[in-house]
């Protein structure tokens, strides 16, 4: 299990404004198990991204993911993700595209995120391609990937161990950037 933030943007040439955010950016985790499917979504997850020099910031609360059953989401919290302890998760890091972006023109692009994933209070270095789109004015942006629970120091109990999937695929939309 595992809540992560993570990343989305380009380096492009948005002339006037240089700094976008979202503050309703979407993560979810999933991971198929045999013992049953895990999965959460948090809507509220924070992003920044300077776009003329491609850094990037996603942090996102633990608590915020949702699971279609409470003992699971009072399991991950208390058990799994001690978000008492860890209450956030973050991504710092940059977004860089192989051609420039020219964000006020409808155009998809994918890039590369380069950056410090920290979860459970373990930060390790991720990167993770990125599509961000440019459609009637609107900018957004996707990205899919996995972590290693054991890379972040997540503990899973004995008996289930065998049971649990040791990685969680992690899914990231913003789906408009506003100026900031």
């Amino acid at each position: 299990m595992l809540a992560i933030l993570f990343v989305f943007c380009g380096v492009g040439s948005i002339k006037a404004q240089n700094r976008l955010y979202s503050n309703d950016a979407k993560i979810s985790f999933f991971s198929k198990t045999a013992l049953e499917n895990i999965e959460a979504e948090n809507k509220r997850a924070l992003c920044v991204w300077d776009t003329a020099t491609g850094k990037l910031e996603f942090s996102v609360l633990i608590k915020g993911f949702e699971f279609d059953r409470a003992l699971m989401q009072e399991h991950f919290n208390e058990n799994y993700m001690e978000s008492d302890k860890f209450p956030k998760a973050f991504f710092k890091g940059t977004l860089k595209s192989d051609k420039p972006m020219k964000l006020l023109m409808d155009n998809s692009y994918m890039a590369k995120a380069d950056g410090m994933l920290t979860i459970h209070g373990v930060t390790k270095q991720v990167s993770v391609l990125v599509t961000i789109s440019s459609k009637n004015g609107k900018i957004s942006s996707a990205a899919v990937f996995s972590v290693l629970l054991s890379d972040y120091n997540i503990s899973i109990p004995t008996i289930v161990a065998d049971k649990i999937n040791k990685s969680i695929r992690i899914a990231v939309a913003v789906a408009e950037y506003k100026k900031l």
